[in-house]
């Protein structure tokens, strides 16, 4: 409990009065000799108001306060929460309040102002924006309740437990289900590309039409109805793919607000969402991590759920990348054939070693290593130069991009596709290659 403005100042104002009074004494000026006596006086009488109010406001019960927040939040986007409050206080009543909000969560609107009506509940709200990932617990809600003389104020802590957890960025993932599949790829930015050839899978039998090839002939059904009868095929729906995802330090990088790790998750959940979409089977598992995550296999839409709360608390760790364990892990698991999807980010140091392991898992799965670029080194390749610290830094870029670029053309040099994207891009670009080998019959 602490005295409020109010207080303080009438105790200020009668220290100075008494101050004033005092020094003309001092002085010898003649003064009434009522003067000090009534400020005496309004001294106990403030000192007494001081005490009852003090008392009162002990007395007084904290109002019940109820929070209603989401259970899950999207890493990076604005949420609202609402706190109700009732009380049994006969007067109108002004109060602050201080929702406890845990590390990781930033926040809007906070402290808050609340009137409190008698007989009425009263709704505030203040908005919540994660900034990390995870299990995020609520434990208290501070209020300071004021006298009701006014001149005291009360701190006390209501236990209003709540918990919550934060995800990656999926609200956009959820909102394609809105729109055509085709239409909300596209607003996305990627790009379907031409299909070559047919579908390998067969879909069922037909007239044949103009524009079809011989040999989609089926001779034996076209003997049996005696006009000519075609096969059509589909694009094949039953395909695995299977991320791989590199957790060490590289991909702690950050470019604006969100880590290298929480680009790579978004990408992650973008290309599962899709290739669920298309009647595959995604999973998952994790390298150079604190706690390793493998999620077999598995389709249909329940499995997007699946995923995120396998990931939702997945974090980087300080380790580095050993890319022949990670690989000689997954070959043991994972036995059919898949499309394998390796997201790290690759340096020129990487240079044997990834390419031994890459071609060793190569053997068996289709193998698709997605790098992550930093946006400082294109900001720096594109920045003028017209100093000698400038120049220096420019020339580090470039030779660091080139040995770069020269470990990507091995890689593609022995079969193995690289996807180059800054953070912001992979997503787009990964689907985009996804798509181009479904269309194609190569995935």
């Amino acid at each position: 409990m602490k005295p409020t403005r109010l207080l303080l100042l009438w105790l200020a104002l009668l220290l100075a009065i008494g101050i004033v009074l005092g020094s003309l004494q001092a002085m010898g000026i003649a003064l009434p000799a009522y003067l000090p006596r009534i400020n005496w006086g309004l001294l106990l009488a403030l000192l007494a108001l001081a005490l009852l109010d003090a008392v009162r406001l002990k007395r007084l019960p904290s109002p019940r306060l109820l929070r209603q927040m989401p259970g899950s939040l999207a890493l990076g986007r604005w949420s609202e929460v609402r706190l109700e409050l009732e009380h049994d206080f006969a007067q109108p009543m002004h109060l602050q309040l201080f929702d406890h909000v845990p590390d990781g969560l930033s926040f809007e609107h906070l402290p808050l102002i609340v009137q409190l009506q008698p007989g009425q509940r009263s709704l505030i709200d203040y908005r919540l924006r994660p900034l990390m990932r995870g299990h995020f617990s609520f434990e208290h809600c501070e209020i300071n309740l004021p006298g009701p003389l006014g001149l005291w104020s009360d701190k006390r802590l209501l236990e209003v437990a709540d918990q919550t957890r934060v995800y990656p960025d999926f609200a956009h993932l959820y909102g394609g289900q809105l729109l055509a599949v085709d239409n909300w790829l596209s607003q996305l930015g990627v790009r379907r590309h031409q299909r070559r050839g047919q579908g390998l899978e067969f879909h069922q039998l037909r007239e044949f039409r103009e524009g079809d090839s011989l040999r989609q002939i089926d001779w034996k059904a076209t003997a049996r109805q005696r006009t000519p009868i075609a096969r059509e095929y589909q694009d094949e729906r039953d395909q695995q793919i299977m991320f791989m995802l590199d957790c060490g330090r590289r991909m702690r990088s950050q470019d604006g607000e969100l880590a290298h790790f929480d680009h790579a998750l978004n990408a992650c959940l973008l290309l599962s969402y899709v290739a669920l979409r298309q009647g595959d089977a995604v999973g998952l598992c994790t390298f150079a991590s604190e706690q390793p995550r493998f999620l077999a296999p598995v389709k249909g839409s329940g499995q997007l759920n699946v995923l995120l709360n396998t990931v939702y608390d997945l974090n980087s760790s300080q380790r580095s990348a050993d890319y022949q364990a990670a690989i000689t892990e997954l070959l043991a698991r994972q036995k059919r054939r898949a499309l394998v999807v390796l997201v790290t980010n690759l340096r020129d140091e990487d240079d044997e070693e990834l390419l031994t392991a890459v071609k060793r898992l190569s053997r068996q799965h289709r193998v698709l290593v997605a790098s992550l670029r930093e946006e400082v080194l294109d900001n720096l390749r594109q920045t003028p130069v017209q100093t000698l610290p400038e120049a220096l830094a420019y020339c580090g870029t470039v030779d660091y991009l080139n040995a770069r670029a020269e470990l990507h053309e091995r890689l593609s040099a022995h079969g193995v596709p690289v996807l180059d994207a800054r953070p912001g891009e992979l997503g787009t670009q990964m689907v985009t290659q996804y798509l181009s080998w479904k269309r194609s019959g190569g995935v």
